[in-house]
């Protein structure tokens, strides 16, 4: 497992990462929601995960959020880079009741993010605007393009959900080992 902190005025992060685990976590952000998609996002990528965090949630969830999603992208960073010996694009459409996400990435070492979703409003205590700032925080942090689009769905937990599932799956496919691809690039660097 790789490990990194990051402390800020506003949070104190931990996180450790196994990227090729078994799906086994530990994480509590102190934002409930949070931790269901990180947990749910674990499961699917099969990467072991456990993050502490502790942030200034008296004032809201954004600085929790953004800032395990930069501690998280820059360990799966740590953990990718130089790729060698694997897929490098991964893709997934998730379905979840009536909702269905597409997810598709390439682990290019170039931080690019398309996100369409139309989901507005709470879901609980969580303000749904801040899975972008995850995602956006997440893929600048780990160097990744990914795409994540909402193809359809009304519930908004099922939508946000199936978003976390589909990126933790086309990470797994991305991430597959595979020894004759070598460098998977014609500029022969990533």
């Amino acid at each position: 497992m790789i490990s990194k902190s990051r402390k800020t005025k506003e949070t104190d992060i931990t996180i450790s990462l196994e990227l090729y685990g078994n799906g086994k976590n530990k994480i509590d952000t102190g934002v409930g929601f949070l931790d269901h998609m990180l947990e749910s996002f674990s499961k699917h990528s099969l990467i072991d995960l456990e993050i502490q965090c502790k942030g200034d949630t008296h004032i809201d969830d954004h600085h929790s959020v953004e800032d395990v999603g930069i501690v998280l992208g820059s360990l799966v960073a740590d953990a990718l880079y130089p790729v060698k010996n694997i897929e490098r694009f991964g893709s997934a459409n998730i379905v979840m009741d009536e909702a269905c996400v597409s997810c598709d990435l390439d682990l290019s070492n170039r931080p690019f993010l398309v996100y369409e979703s139309n989901v507005t409003g709470k879901v609980g205590n969580f303000d749904s605007e801040l899975v972008e700032e995850f995602f956006r925080a997440f893929v600048l942090n780990a160097r990744i393009s990914a795409h994540i689009i909402s193809l359809r769905g009304k519930n908004r937990h099922h939508i946000i959900e199936a978003s976390f599932k589909a990126l933790a799956v086309a990470i797994r496919r991305a991430t597959v080992k595979n020894d004759r691809v070598g460098i998977p690039s014609t500029k022969d660097v990533l």
